[in-house]
């Protein structure tokens, strides 16, 4: 799936206060490179270690080179806004894109430490902000649910509203978007320059999401057991499991995992099997990661393999519709270490 280089000064708009419910620990990463860069992926500056009942500030701001939502009627809307599904099949998801900051760490009024994150929405839905409350509402709801979903941190909707527009200063950032966010005649997929697409076409490789596993004869079948792993499944020996990031698109889920060792040549060797409830991945010496969400949400927190953070993506990603398997396919952006899987 293509990303897009996009520039952002948002404006203010509103604060929130809230408070962590859990222990936490968010780890920074710098910046998108340049499109021209060689660097394999992200690499983590360093952590920031939130404390159950720390202070969280919430900066809801505005950029107008944030996607909007796509066109729907208010009925389509209200139901979003009620976290309803679509009423007619043939309707389309209604969503609202937002993008979230990485944490930053300050200090509220009395001096004690605070974090805070900011939540960048398309200018657009400002007006309806100001004069609904409840589209106000549904704005800190989402923004506090993809907090939550990016950073694993949980937050009380017990809420104050500070009378300031923001906490600290909000800078201007570049962050990568996927394409598929931003309407067909948005002047950012236009402004996409011809050289950043030339690299995208040598570092971006399609692969096969379904591999034919190689055939075991039925005589070699132990006793008690029902059939062999596949290529994909990971072997007795314990393999680092990959982070992933997922998000809600026009077309579908979409699934960013986190592979920043991987290399070209390494690329043929993996493998990727995706069902409509699980997906397996290996990479021989590499990495595994076997994510089953037909498990119970404790069987999950309690996978070792699975960091915190995955641990929240994947109990939030448990809650989307079935992955369609017919339509799932996948690409490798090397340059930016990531496996993208999208069901669209």
């Amino acid at each position: 799936m293509q990303t897009l280089r996009v520039s952002l000064a948002p404006s203010p708009g509103f604060c929130i206060k809230s408070v962590s419910l859990q222990d936490a620990v968010c780890k920074i990463t710098p910046p998108p490179p340049p499109a021209s860069s060689k660097l394999e992926g992200p690499s983590v500056i360093h952590a920031v270690p939130i404390p159950k009942g720390a202070k969280i500030f919430v900066n809801i701001a505005w950029d107008r080179n944030v996607p909007p939502p796509p066109e729907g009627s208010e009925d389509v809307i209200q139901r979003a806004m009620l976290g309803e599904d679509p009423s007619d099949g043939n309707d389309q998801d209604w969503f609202v894109p937002v993008v979230v900051s990485e944490p930053r760490e300050d200090r509220d009024k009395a001096g004690k430490p605070s974090v805070v994150f900011d939540c960048v929405y398309n200018s657009t839905l400002k007006s309806r902000a100001l004069k609904d409350p409840e589209f106000k509402t549904f704005l800190i709801e989402l923004a506090f649910q993809r907090i939550e979903a990016q950073h694993g941190v949980l937050l009380s909707r017990q809420i104050g509203t500070p009378n300031i527009r923001s906490k600290g200063e909000l800078l201007s950032r570049t962050v990568l978007i996927p394409a598929a966010l931003f309407p067909e005649n948005s002047p950012a997929r236009k402004t996409s320059d011809s050289k950043a697409e030339s690299v995208a076409r040598k570092l971006i490789e399609e692969v096969d999401p379904r591999p034919t596993p190689p055939q075991k004869s039925t005589k070699d079948k132990p006793d008690g057991q029902d059939e062999y792993p596949t290529a994909a499944t990971p072997g007795p020996t314990s393999l680092p499991s990959p982070d992933f990031l997922w998000s809600r698109g026009i077309e579908g889920v979409h699934i960013y995992v986190l592979v920043p060792k991987l290399t070209h040549s390494r690329v043929q060797s993996a493998t990727l099997d995706i069902e409509p409830r699980r997906i397996i991945f290996h990479v021989p010496d590499l990495y595994a990661l076997d994510l089953n969400l037909d498990m119970s949400d404790a069987e999950i927190g309690q996978n070792a393999q699975l960091s915190e953070k995955t641990v929240d993506q994947a109990l939030t990603l448990k809650r989307q519709r079935e992955f369609d398997v017919d339509r799932a396919r996948a690409q490798w952006n090397v340059a930016e270490g990531q496996l993208i899987i999208h069901d669209a």
